[in-house]
């Protein structure tokens, strides 16, 4: 197989249709057959045989929500800024004239669904609110090829102008009734649309969300269209949450980002009062929710693993009561493990799968990666989100050597390629978790990178203290010497003090810490970038340590603390030193 990949480690023509069936041998029958069916169905349905359809008569109101309806989202949107014509998503602005233009934006595709999924709509007075939605009914109506017709922003939106119509202004909506007989016309030709095109072929969070759709639509009105419109979506919910959330509380892709949306989206329909939605979601809402605490820093947002981001859904605390509680936390079935102390240190550790086989678009090459805050500060932090608007950074971002784990021969854990595309990937193997009386110990190894020559395997152990100490072993076994680099990615708030050959001296805002390297290698430095945010790069530092071998045996220690006697802790520490052991 060797002589199928290009000396940069890209795959040639000949391996192109090896990489392809790895990645669609994964897919079920029922998936593939979804999969022809949606493309078919894109080039020979009429959308306007739809919109000929006779419009039902309005059915009125059914739901009374026994709360305030909780908008959706980081809202980056102001009304002045709205009013006069400028839209931002993404951390990025365009004019679009108000109300806007709907169509044919030189605009990214995820920009132009944030547009279409109406989230800005909770930023704007009534007349503003209605004004815009009666727009968009007139001027982007359904036809071939219109991305606000997609499954996932219909989706979006229908929740959206549910809750805000008929939640947030359901008085002033009841009394108007020309908006009345719009929005009803739009919203069950949608939520129609909708069911008709459920992303069975994509499966995951889409089709978790156009089955909330159609539910929250479905205990919004009353009458038989809208009965329709929740029994189908509750059963699809029935029979995806059980897979979609596991018995820990995760959600099975495994982004802390969309763990954070499935909560805020079955927080909602239990907020319905519909009584059958409250059925299907109240146990594993309740799962995620316990699960969410131990996925976020001390700073209230959550860790930055597989594609995730701050800024896109709720924050945290809107679906969670804060929980600082001191201690270890173990979600096995996710595969995340880590601590946080009473002195403000954190740590999360990913022994996690990629995500479901058939669905690793959202994964990073992060197979025994971890980020770390201490006293309250990131300070080892993965590289962040996936930069969808330009290829380059979305490539990096899922890379291993963006990521705080092991590089073998410069390649990655996993076969990326495209945006979303996995074909060979890397599995977690013999984890083991063991809760100690200051911290705890994980261990495990990955067959990532045994399609390489010389089958490298790459094992690595943890070691947590509470105190603000974690040690970290790898070994890195091959049948042919192999180079192998071990990051570490600095916060861009961090500052190198000072380098050696083996160990550097970290200021972060508030405090310093050691970090000693251990084992045959050179520690250096390189350029990172830190992403958080869509559409934010941050110029960060990396450590980089080197080694080459067939066995490989190094370590690192990093100790929070200042000066020699945290130094000396430190190496010590990553020899298995008497006070911070094994």
């Amino acid at each position: 197989m060797d002589l199928l990949v290009r000396g940069d480690g890209a795959p040639n023509r000949i391996m192109r249709p090896f990489r392809l069936f790895q990645t669609i041998r994964w897919l079920s029958a029922a998936q593939l057959s979804a999969q022809l069916r949606h493309r078919l169905r894109g080039l020979t349905e009429s959308p306007e045989a739809w919109l000929a359809r006779p419009v039902p008569a309005d059915p009125g109101i059914r739901w009374k929500p026994p709360a305030d309806l909780l908008p959706p989202g980081a809202q980056a949107n102001r009304a002045d800024a709205l009013l006069a014509g400028n839209f931002t998503f993404l951390n990025h602005t365009e004019p679009l004239g108000w109300p806007p233009r709907w169509a044919e934006l030189a605009v990214p595709a995820l920009w132009e669904y944030n547009l279409h999924y109406f989230e800005y709509l909770w930023a704007l007075p009534y007349a503003e609110g209605r004004h815009i939605a009666l727009d968009w009914i007139e001027r982007h109506t359904l036809a071939r090829g219109r991305v606000g017709w997609d499954p996932y922003p219909v989706s979006l939106r229908l929740m959206n102008w549910c809750g805000y119509f008929y939640g947030r202004h359901r008085e002033a909506t009841q009394a108007d009734a020309p908006l009345r007989a719009s929005l009803w016309a739009s919203i069950q030709l949608q939520a129609d649309w909708l069911a008709a095109h459920l992303e069975f072929h994509l499966r995951g969070n889409h089709l978790l969300e156009n089955a909330a759709a159609l539910a929250a639509c479905g205990a919004c009105f009353a009458g038989e269209r809208a009965e329709a419109w929740l029994r189908a979506g509750l059963e699809v919910l029935a029979r995806e949450l059980p897979e979609q959330v596991l018995a820990d509380g995760g959600h099975f892709e495994r982004s802390p980002m969309y763990q954070l949306r499935v909560t805020y989206v079955l927080a909602l329909l239990a907020n319905t009062g519909s009584e059958r939605a409250g059925a299907v979601v109240a146990e594993p809402l309740a799962k995620l929710r316990a699960a969410l605490g131990s996925l976020c820093h001390p700073d209230g947002e959550i860790a930055l693993l597989n594609d995730s981001a701050v800024g896109i859904a709720n924050r945290p605390a809107d679906l969670v009561d804060a929980d600082s509680r001191a201690g270890s936390f173990a979600l096995p079935q996710t595969g995340y493990y880590g601590a946080r102390s009473a002195a403000g240190h954190y740590v999360i550790c990913d022994a996690a799968p990629i995500g479901p086989d058939y669905l690793p678009g959202h994964a990073h090459g992060d197979l025994f990666s971890f980020e770390l805050s201490l006293a309250g500060r990131r300070v080892i932090v993965d590289a962040g989100v996936h930069g969808y608007e330009a290829d380059a950074m979305r490539s990096y971002c899922r890379s291993t050597r963006a990521h705080n784990t092991v590089e073998v021969e410069g390649q990655d854990q996993c076969e990326f390629w495209a945006a979303f595309r996995v074909a060979r990937r890397g599995r977690p193997r013999d984890v083991l978790w063991r809760e100690r009386g200051d911290g705890f110990e994980l261990g495990g190894w990955h067959d990532g990178y045994e399609r390489l020559p010389g089958r490298p395997r790459h094992r690595r152990r943890f070691r947590w203290h509470d105190a603000g100490v974690l040690l970290v072993r790898d070994t890195i076994r091959a049948r042919r010497p192999v180079a192998v680099r071990s990051r570490l990615h600095l916060h861009p708030d961090c500052q190198l003090l000072e380098v050696s050959d083996r160990a550097a001296r970290v200021r972060y805002p508030r405090g310093e810490c050691i970090i000693a390297f251990d084992g045959p290698g050179a520690l250096s430095q390189e350029p990172s970038v830190y992403c958080p945010e869509f559409g934010v790069a941050r110029d960060a530092v990396a450590l980089l340590y080197e080694s080459h071998g067939a066995t490989v045996e190094t370590g690192f220690c990093v100790a929070s603390g200042a000066g020699d006697l945290a130094f000396d802790l430190a190496s010590g520490a990553r020899r298995g030193g008497e006070r911070y052991s094994w």
